[in-house]
């Protein structure tokens, strides 16, 4: 069993880029931006997104996060997205989600310009992804394809099981590896809770993709002998002998399952790394394009 180093990918990924921005520094005297924008006081998005921009910085880039009250009104956001849609000196936009009650998610995100949404959720980039079309991939899914990509997995014609259809993770990663393209070609089955049996489906995956959102729910009878497993999951379990009182587990069921898989992601320093790594990526792809470097 081989165990997917996702921290170590992502510090590849890192370095590659920090190289790639200090060369167009010194050519044309610019670096891509991304700017954050957050609203309200969420801990957790908090975290996320001053992690993003610490990553930012660490490779050179321009990081910006515009903090917003929780009590703004959908109009003032949208003008604040479309302000930074006109600001040359910002490549990629981000708004942190969720957003507050009263704001509509899908106007906002709607609202950002197509060639700077780097998070990959605005509807043209995802009917682009779809039909197949270049277009920016959502972070985590991204992460998972590099992943498989870098640690030579054979994926053409291999049966990619996805259990989840989120539009963040389940429904982009199974169009992603549907495409007749390199490190795709798969043939891709789409599984979720209103599935009789699980099992019928997951046993069959020569790769099995589990963003379900429950701690251990992949168990080791309901998979194959060497299946490729990634698991998108980050959940909190209670464990009185931690410090914190709990710890971060996947969907999968790791101790058990990793007896039976050839290659195997962890929970934590698997794939969540890399939804970070592949923004940056995206954010870098949005500079290169729009200042024709």
């Amino acid at each position: 069993m081989v165990l997917i180093d996702g921290k170590a990918i992502a510090e590849d990924i890192r370095r590659e880029l920090k190289e790639k921005v200090d060369s167009v520094r010194k050519q044309h005297a610019k670096v891509p931006g991304l700017v954050t924008i957050i609203v309200g006081d969420n801990p957790a998005s908090r975290l996320y997104v001053n992690m993003k921009s610490k990553a930012c910085n660490e490779i050179g880039m321009m990081s910006k996060i515009e903090e917003l009250s929780a009590d703004i009104s959908e109009e003032e956001l949208l003008q604040k997205v479309k302000q930074y849609n006109n600001n040359t000196e910002y490549h990629g936009i981000l708004v942190q989600l969720p957003l507050p009650k009263h704001i509509n998610e899908d106007r906002v995100i709607e609202s950002i310009s197509v060639s700077k949404d780097v998070d990959g959720f605005h509807p043209v980039n995802t009917g682009n992804l779809m039909i197949g079309k270049d277009t920016f991939y959502p972070c985590t899914p991204y992460g998972i394809k590099e992943l498989l990509k870098r640690y030579d997995i054979e994926t053409k014609g291999k049966h990619v099981v996805v259990v989840g259809r989120s539009n963040i993770v389940g429904k982009p990663i199974a169009n992603m590896m549907l495409q007749k393209k390199e490190g795709a070609n798969s043939v891709v089955t789409v599984c979720h809770s209103a599935a009789n049996n699980l099992s019928v489906y997951t046993k069959q995956a020569d790769i099995l993709i589990a963003a379900i959102g429950k701690a251990n729910f992949i168990t080791e009878d309901m998979v194959k002998d060497g299946v490729v497993v990634i698991d998108v999951g980050i959940n909190r379990i209670e464990d009185p002998a931690t410090k914190s009182g709990y710890r971060v587990v996947g969907d999968v069921d790791f101790e058990n399952v990793a007896k039976k898989a050839s290659y195997i992601t962890p929970v934590p320093k698997g794939v969540g790394p890399m939804t970070i790594a592949m923004l940056l990526v995206n954010t870098f792809e949005a500079f290169t394009k729009i200042e024709k470097v």
